[in-house]
């Protein structure tokens, strides 16, 4: 007998919220948090805007000593952790080595490691940080978490770039479902708002070139010219479900279905057709038991980049049918967030599960001109009421990964 999953704890760091109360009411409201750079000079830099996390302050979290041999993706992870933890009482229900932790990252301690570059530089190899390699590595977000709560299952890192955070939701719900453990804390992070990530973006034409806040991050809107850079840390935490129901946990939804596969054909662009992004969403509806009566709902991945949204487009018409699709509310948060990059579809995944529990889509904010290539319903401008029955969350990364979790009601 397959072993159900649920979500029975959540937690964020953000540009538009640093817990789930705030990141609900920012994108209920329709509230996108774009703003200058300003951790660096972009007087050089033909994008200068960001979605950064605000007032966020890591001692809430973590002690001094850990906070200074930690990168600040590192403590985004921490903190959202620590609050899914907290929200879900897992902590004490089972033996130490039943709870695993698998956290997800693009591009890992990109911060430290300019850092401790422009020290060797400036001052010679010898003052380098001996905590260097830690802070840098993608897999110390996981590992971190795991000292903290005692979690001696299985500590892993996804490194699938925009996709990270939603494998590794996947990849715990199929360790959960498979028998090798009874929970895991699962998740991304990502802190790559800095000098050195923001020109290599830049110079491979990702980003948005606009001045304007309001019309930077414009996912399906004819005037996109680029994702808006954002940072963060989402986290769930994911239990079988008799034992969540045994403790009388509460539950914000089931993860009910999961794909993943790669397009195989370029490094950074999608599949012009998405045969990538069909196989994961066919996949994950599958085994989701998706019927044409189903009310669904799709988190897209939405990145405002003009191949990503027209790509996306037809991929879930070809996914759904014409019929089904132009029915079917489509949204993307990046919108307000901006791309979180490995943290996005933790985030995203978080978001979706608030839609399936508050009957309330979140919007695509700034969706003033659509393509005509997106001819869906992309809920623009507003949120909106709608009671779904799944919910679908895409994420889709550099080198072709792609990721789809779906959720629904228990």
């Amino acid at each position: 007998m397959t072993r159900r999953v649920v979500v029975t704890g959540m937690g964020i760091v953000s540009p538009i919220g640093n817990d789930i109360a705030s990141f609900s009411r920012a994108l209920q409201s329709g509230r996108h948090g774009i703003g200058p750079i300003t951790c660096f000079d972009t007087t050089e830099y033909k994008a200068t805007l960001c979605a950064a996390v605000k007032n966020f302050n890591p001692r809430d979290y973590m002690e001094n000593a850990e906070i200074l041999r930690s990168d600040p993706a590192a403590r985004f992870a921490m903190a959202a952790a620590c609050q899914a933890v907290e929200d879900s009482g897992i902590m004490g229900t089972l033996p130490p080595d039943r709870i695993g932790v698998y956290f997800g990252t693009g591009i890992g301690g990109i911060q430290t490691f300019a850092a401790e570059m422009d020290k060797l530089r400036a001052k010679g190899p010898r003052r380098v940080s001996p905590y260097f390699v830690p802070m840098m590595i993608a897999n110390m977000a996981s590992g971190m978490i795991a000292i903290r709560f005692n979690c001696r299952g299985a500590a892993l890192a996804t490194v699938t770039a925009c996709a990270s955070g939603s494998n590794a939701i996947g990849e715990a719900l199929r360790a959960i479902r498979h028998g090798y453990c009874d929970a895991v804390i699962a998740g991304g992070a990502e802190a790559a708002v800095s000098e050195c990530s923001v020109a290599g973006f830049i110079n491979m034409q990702a980003l948005s070139v606009s001045s304007d806040p309001d019309a930077a991050s414009l996912p399906f809107d004819s005037r996109r010219t680029g994702f808006v850079i954002g940072e963060g840390a989402g986290a769930l935490v994911l239990e079988e479900y008799e034992h969540a129901l045994g403790r009388g946990a509460a539950i914000y939804g089931e993860v009910c279905g999961y794909g993943s596969s790669c397009d195989a054909f370029h490094i950074t662009a999608p599949h012009p057709e998405g045969l990538g992004a069909v196989d994961a969403m066919k996949a994950a509806l599958e085994e989701a038991g998706f019927t044409a009566d189903t009310r669904l709902y799709i988190n897209a991945h939405g990145t405002g980049t003009p191949l990503n949204d027209a790509m996306e487009t037809r991929a879930i018409k070809t996914v759904l049918g014409a019929e089904k699709a132009v029915q079917t509310p489509v949204s993307s948060t990046k919108s307000m967030t901006g791309h979180m990059l490995g943290a996005s579809g933790a985030a995203e995944a978080i978001a979706s599960l608030l839609a399936l529990r508050d009957g309330i889509l979140p919007p695509t904010v700034g969706l003033l001109s659509p393509d005509p290539e997106c001819d869906l319903d992309y809920v623009p401008l507003t949120a909106r009421k709608a009671e779904i029955d799944l919910a679908l969350s895409n994420s889709l990364g550099f080198g072709g990964h792609n990721a789809c979790l779906a959720f629904r009601k228990v």
